[in-house]
């Protein structure tokens, strides 16, 4: 059996069963066909491997909201219909999901999408929610809702991207001079995981400087890879993860700390930055002062609600906020039950902005 790829085989599941199949059967139905939510086939990263579990020839199908009827009538028809194998690959149906677009993304992002979202709304977006929504394939959408979604999610607003990129200077702002302290003192350990975390920084704010949604942490480097930054930028992060010593580290970020500078300033979104190190006050460590240049982005942000936020703290989104697996998906399971639906990220926000 010849591997393919999930794209590939799903988009053949549709034009060739589902498709004639509806059809056949319900010749009026208006809906569309995609590939999109869960799955490493989504965003192009499954291998064989993948195929062992929760892979394999599928497609989610929405309809109206007014014909939710029709639901498991279309699915019983599809699983009574379905051959056991699909070029090689054992179907089931149970991964074939019927549902209407306005659930299937109040599922995933815990906001109604056919209202305007607000600023708080976008900073509870998880990137790799966003990056599951906007990737994949669509193979049919005769209403153009799906596609219509799938463009206005395409990438965040302005200024939300710039309040996101200042979070993550800031971050650097607040921890460049830690890994050189703690390696002064003979910390070698305590150096490199702070080390660790500012490369980690580094790459999501190269992810922001693109505009691409970071994936999760399985297929964050892969995807790190692809980015335009990756062929001068990677060589200096693997050594800065090599470094043995705190001088060593400290040599390879201030590479690192430059070229990103150097890439904040070719994107022009504010006054020129200094590329260059500079001494950490009278210590003999050297910083690119993350935290002035957060300052900087935060004076281009217009919207009033994201202004007034970065007064009281740069705290960024849910991806800067946490790397808890469980808590990125808090808007998958939380939600209060009252007229505004507020998850618990957003009333932190708007606690914050009392």
């Amino acid at each position: 059996m010849t591997y393919i790829k999930g794209i590939e085989l799903s988009k053949r599941f549709h034009f060739e069963f589902v498709e004639p199949l509806v059809s056949k059967h319900f010749p009026s139905l208006r809906y569309a066909s995609a590939l999109i939510g869960a799955g490493s086939e989504v965003l192009g990263y499954d291998t064989e491997m993948s195929a062992d579990h929760d892979w394999g020839p599928r497609v989610l199908l929405f309809l109206q909201e007014q014909q939710n009827s029709m639901f498991e009538e279309i699915f019983q028809c599809l699983k009574s219909n379905a051959p056991e194998e699909f070029y090689g690959f054992s179907v089931d149906l149970k991964q074939t999901v019927i549902t209407s677009l306005p659930r299937f993304l109040k599922g995933k992002l815990g906001a109604d999408i056919s209202k305007e979202l607000q600023s708080m709304d976008w900073l509870t977006f998880p990137a790799q929610v966003l990056a599951e929504i906007v990737g994949g394939a669509v193979y049919r959408d005769d209403t153009g809702q799906l596609t219509r979604v799938r463009k206005q999610l395409e990438y965040y607003p302005q200024d939300i991207w710039l309040f996101l990129m200042a979070s993550i200077w800031n971050r650097i702002g607040q921890e460049e001079h830690l890994v050189l302290r703690s390696g002064y003192v003979g910390d070698e350990l305590g150096s490199s995981i702070i080390a660790s975390r500012i490369v980690r920084d580094i790459m999501n704010l190269c992810f922001l400087m693109e505009k691409r949604y970071a994936p999760y942490p399985k297929w964050f480097g892969t995807a790190f890879e692809k980015l335009d930054c990756a062929k001068e930028l990677l060589p200096i992060l693997r050594d800065v993860q090599i470094a043995e010593t705190w001088k060593l580290r400290e040599e390879a970020l201030c590479k690192a700390y430059e070229y990103i500078a150097y890439k904040h300033n070719l994107m022009g979104i504010t006054d020129r930055i200094d590329e260059k190190v500079t001494l950490f006050y009278d210590r003999p460590f050297r910083i690119i002062q993350g935290s002035k240049i957060a300052e900087a982005i935060t004076k281009s942000i217009n919207d009033p609600t994201i202004r007034k936020l970065k007064e009281k703290i740069i705290i960024g989104g849910i991806d800067q906020i946490t790397d808890n697996t469980d808590f990125l998906l808090i808007n998958q399971w939380f939600n209060s039950k009252n007229s505004t639906e507020r998850n618990l990220l957003r009333l932190v926000y708007e606690k914050i902005l009392e």
